[in-house]
């Protein structure tokens, strides 16, 4: 039988050794990441020995386990990290697993060490989808060209919404850069199937104050969509959307019978600056 770890209190109690057995053993996810997450919290030359280890194993899980607890161990002292980043990268190179793969690439985001940009990029194409997922967060918020240019060929990725959707949320608004080839990205996903990825290219166009996105908003308002993603970022793009929604309204100026003209005087007022 495994042990159920029930919260932080709990786990605060345990020995290093009961917590590396827990993240192990528990089939509960949650209960694991508790137990991993003291782990890194606590950050010892022990607990960074232990996961090591647990790296070289011949079974994936463990290595998974060993890699996760590695990744954000330290981290706030910056303690390990040239250790830690050897190590993923070393792995990254000749691991086969894919769930192995996702959490080297996830781990090696936390860490947001440029060093690890071209060794991430070779997996772009990978078949697995938790691997380009995993890819995804490893180049998130990086001001980088290359790995500016593979998150925008992983916001086409055909196969996974949820990575076209973290690729689009990292172009639009993890990074400052403002180039046309991400603006294209982002545009390219005003016509996703999915409405979070259309979402996610709204904010990100809206923040470089780009009216494209101002057609396809209204297009999801008439339908009566209106994503949570939008719902969450409305404060920071209010400011960026008030001077397009009045140029818009002067546009629409013939066609004020329409029902759209009337939520667009609604989303005025909404963003109409204090």
């Amino acid at each position: 039988m495994t042990e159920h770890i029930p919260d932080e209190q709990y786990t605060n109690a345990l020995t290093n050794n009961e917590l590396f057995h827990a993240a192990l053993t528990n089939t509960d996810e949650d209960a694991a990441w508790l137990a991993i997450s003291e782990l890194q919290l606590r950050g010892s030359r022990d607990i960074f020995e232990h996961s090591s280890n647990l790296c070289t194993s011949p079974e994936p899980y463990k290595r998974r386990v060993g890699v996760d607890i590695l990744g954000q161990l330290g981290i706030t002292n910056n303690t390990f990290h040239e250790e830690v980043l050897a190590i993923l990268l070393s792995m990254l190179e000749q691991e086969q697993e894919p769930e192995v793969l996702k959490s080297i690439a996830i781990a090696l985001g936390h860490r947001h060490d440029p060093r690890a940009i071209e060794p991430l990029v070779r997996l772009k194409k990978h078949p697995d989808d938790g691997v380009r997922e995993g890819v995804v967060f490893g180049l998130t918020s990086y001001e980088d060209e290359l790995a500016i240019q593979t998150l925008i060929e992983l916001s086409k990725d055909p196969a996974a919404y949820y990575i076209r959707d973290w690729a689009t949320f990292a172009l639009g608004t993890q990074i400052k850069a403002d180039t046309p080839a991400i603006r294209e990205a982002l545009v390219a996903r005003l016509v996703d199937k999915e409405g979070i990825v259309r979402g996610e290219a709204m904010i990100g166009l809206a923040l470089r104050y780009d009216q494209r996105m101002l057609e396809p908003l209204f297009n999801d308002l008439t339908v009566g969509w209106l994503g949570t993603t939008l719902t969450d970022e409305a404060d920071r793009i209010r400011q960026s959307l008030y001077p397009a929604l009045v140029q818009l309204r002067e546009a629409w100026e013939g066609d004020k019978a329409n029902e759209r003209y009337n939520q667009l005087e609604e989303a005025i007022e909404k963003c109409r600056p204090a």
